[in-house]
């Protein structure tokens, strides 16, 4: 995660592998995006690189589109 971005919430799946984190840039905007890691690399946490250029006004607008764009987000419940 860049330094301009400062992450509100992370939000884990239950197998722990991928996780969503909100965040607000330094304009004032919000977004989100999805990382895995895998439990075998201890590298840690890699961006899927798929969501983190959209941009909304609210962190509450970012978290509802990360739930309607995040499959496991749904199944877990989150």
């Amino acid at each position: 995660m860049p330094a301009s971005l400062k992450v509100l919430t992370s939000l884990e799946n239950s197998a722990g592998d991928h996780c969503v984190d909100i965040f607000v840039r330094v304009d004032g905007t919000f977004g989100f995006e999805e990382y895995r890691r895998d439990p075998e690399d201890g590298s840690g946490w890699f961006s899927l690189h798929r969501f983190s250029h959209r941009v909304f006004a609210t962190a509450e607008d970012a978290l509802a589109e990360a739930k309607s764009r995040v499959a496991w987000m749904v199944l877990d419940g989150r």
